[in-house]
């Protein structure tokens, strides 16, 4: 039956309320990240109620991306169209409004469209076309491909037990790249629009694009990530999901 047929729903709104670019759940799922216009929202999932909010952007944040510390508070890192990524480690108690804790430096040299975290490794995409590589840890660069794609980098992830990333850009193309040496093994043309998004588990890699699909790219037993021209375990077969 309807899951909602018994439940009484008002959608609440106001002049004053901003689009929603993304929402992130902390590791334990205790507290839910929303990005709205230049700052993330965070509520208690617990309570139902707003906590506060992470502000220091000077224009909207596109991404954003949930970790934890070594002592377990949570680390939120944020990408916005003012070129920054800028991470909050959250104290316990806190309430209000919270400043970033760093601001990664150098900046893209235009705005964030992509985060994607492993480990200790942070990868941020941009409209740029370049890819930024930085060490958490340090909060300092570490590489950056200036000209990674041809056309905006809309979408990163990583290969789960592997040092391999993928980027996905507005032009459809997906590329996968040797994390150890930050160089690209292969590329494949993933869809004919932009890829949005993707994610992946331990056998496949999921793509969503603006062409209204979803592709399953099937993890090919036996390659390697360092043949050449190569796309990793992503051969250029796939499932399209209507």
């Amino acid at each position: 039956g309807d899951p909602c047929s018994g439940l009484s729903l008002r959608p609440v709104t106001s002049p004053a309320e901003l689009p929603i670019n993304q929402i992130a759940l902390n590791l334990d799922g205790t507290t839910l990240y929303v990005a709205a216009g230049n700052a993330v929202k965070v509520w208690d999932l617990g309570r139902l109620q707003l906590m506060g909010k992470l502000a220091g952007h000077m224009a909207p944040v596109m991404c954003l991306t949930v970790s934890s510390t070594a002592n377990k508070r949570d680390l939120v890192i944020t990408g916005s169209k003012d070129h920054y990524v800028k991470m909050f480690v959250l104290p316990s108690g806190w309430g209000g409004s919270i400043s970033p804790t760093y601001n990664l430096e150098p900046p893209h040299y235009d705005g964030i469209e992509c985060l994607a975290v492993q480990d200790n490794i942070l990868c941020s995409g941009s409209r740029d076309n370049g890819v930024k590589k930085w060490d958490i840890q340090r909060h300092e660069l570490i590489q950056q491909v200036p000209n990674a794609h041809r056309d905006w980098v809309c979408a990163l992830g990583f290969v789960t037990g592997r040092p391999v990333m993928l980027s996905g850009c507005r032009g459809g193309i997906l590329k996968v790249w040797n994390m150890e040496n930050f160089t690209p093994i292969g590329e494949v043309k993933g869809h004919d629009n932009p890829i949005n998004a993707m994610c992946n588990n331990s056998r496949h890699v999921f793509t969503a694009s603006s062409d209204c699909r979803v592709k399953l790219w099937v993890y090919v037993p036996g390659l390697t990530p360092c043949l050449p021209r190569r796309v990793l375990a992503i051969k250029g077969r796939a499932t399209s999901l209507p």
